[in-house]
């Protein structure tokens, strides 16, 4: 769940939780790497991973950096182009809608009552294509699946309590987990939470509109390769394989596991009569929100089937676009968690940069939604539960007027910075 803040005040808030981690861990690394490591079968070959099949299914997962074929190639594009020119042909260009969702660890209760809003509002369309990120994951099917399922995704983005998402330990338990772990907080409630909502019956719902030629697709990375990877949860629940629910619960934890504060999720691969795992982290380690990759001349591919449609591009950043200046104290957990955190709002930006000039290229109409300046609800902590709350309601009130859109990548400001310093990144 990358992005998410650490400090209560706003001042404090241009920390993630998964950055001022991460620096932490990966100091300790450089002091303490080669000390210990957990045990784990080796990685697929890395000249065959891209090709080899998860539990069989071909066409379950893409790789965004690659060609863009087999993306181009899949099943229910193909249907959802073929419909496109019936319906060209008998009422002219139709209209298609899709969705792209962004990381933001807790920031994902904005995306989550955004969602309800929309609703409420009365003009939310069915998507086409969804895709979802880290927080921006976990909200993903129940947004591709429709306002039936706005209540449980309520319940998943206004949770009771921290202890609904995550455990912490004490200090001893940090430092143990810094030198012989491999993430300093447990995601069991996290996974439970998905257990109960990612069911057969959601699986069964996301295999019936993959069937209509509608897409869900959820990022992730792999570590073994630093490559991000797209899967087609389509395609995995309308496989029919024993292991299709526990894999879709997996990618979403996987997707919302930053590293080093989260344990990464293992994926088995079996090729040739071995086992293998791959190593999967938060889809925010290498993009931050995606849409087709611009290798993809969506254009060009109506042309070719004649069935030129009306698109639209929504995108939902669930965090923020402005900064906040601060005086940075000269330590190194300072320097270097603001420096990540800069690192990490800006890829965002890009992201939303580069799927703006990708749908200007091809035609598409673009918004995007993301929480304003005027939203300072305090926050205590990781997962504040009040803080949630409030940020759902202002998501919601966003959805239910609209009035959040723009259609253009907005600029980043930057406040005056405040005479304190970083305290909370000392």
């Amino acid at each position: 769940m990358s992005g998410t803040p650490i400090a209560a005040r706003r001042g404090h808030a241009g920390l993630p939780a998964g950055t001022a981690l991460g620096v932490l861990l990966v100091l300790a690394a450089g002091l303490l790497g080669g000390c210990t490591s957990i045990v784990r079968l080796d990685p697929p070959p890395s000249n065959l991973t891209t090709e080899l099949p998860v539990l069989g299914i071909p066409n379950a997962r893409f790789w965004p950096d690659g060609p863009p074929d087999a993306l181009s190639r899949e099943g229910a594009l193909m249907a959802e182009r073929a419909r496109a020119a019936q319906d060209t042909q008998r009422n002219g260009p139709s209209e298609a809608h899709f969705l792209a969702l962004s990381g933001g660890g807790d920031n994902g209760a904005f995306g989550a009552g955004l969602m309800n809003g929309w609703t409420e509002a009365g003009n939310r369309p069915e998507f086409t294509v969804v895709t979802g990120i880290s927080a921006g994951a976990l909200i993903a099917p129940f947004a591709f699946l429709g306002p039936a399922y706005d209540a449980a995704l309520r319940e998943v983005f206004t949770p009771a309590g921290q202890a609904d998402v995550l455990r912490l330990g004490g200090w001893l338990t940090t430092a143990f987990s810094l030198v012989f772990g491999e993430a300093v907080a447990d995601t069991s409630p996290l996974y439970r939470l998905i257990e109960r909502h990612a069911d057969e019956t959601m699986l069964r719902s996301i295999a019936q509109e993959y069937a209509r030629g509608r897409l869900l697709l959820i990022g992730t990375t792999n570590l073994d390769l630093q490559r991000p990877v797209v899967w087609n949860i389509g395609a995995i629940a309308a496989s029919g394989q024993p292991g299709a629910l526990d894999l879709f619960r997996r990618i979403l934890l996987a997707s919302a596991s930053i590293p080093g504060a989260f344990p990464p999720v293992l994926v088995n691969i079996d090729h040739e009569g071995r086992a293998f795992q791959e190593m999967h982290v938060d889809g925010g380690a290498s993009v931050q929100v995606f849409f087709y990759p611009p290798s993809m001349q969506l254009r060009d591919m109506d042309r070719a089937w004649a069935g030129q449609r009306r698109r639209m591009i929504h995108v939902v950043r669930n965090g923020r676009i402005d900064l906040e200046g601060a005086t940075v104290a000269r330590g190194v957990m300072s320097i270097t968690g603001r420096s990540a955190s800069t690192l990490l709002h800006f890829s965002g930006i890009n992201d939303i940069n580069r799927i703006y000039l990708t749908a200007l290229r091809d035609g598409l109409g673009f918004r995007v939604a993301y929480i304003g300046t005027d939203f300072r609800a305090p926050r205590s902590g990781p997962f504040d539960p009040e803080f949630m709350r409030a940020l759902f309601e202002y998501g919601r009130a966003t959805g239910l007027s609209g009035a959040g859109w723009v259609t253009a990548p907005p600029l980043v400001t930057t406040s005056v910075a405040e005479p304190a310093s970083l305290a909370g990144a000392r």
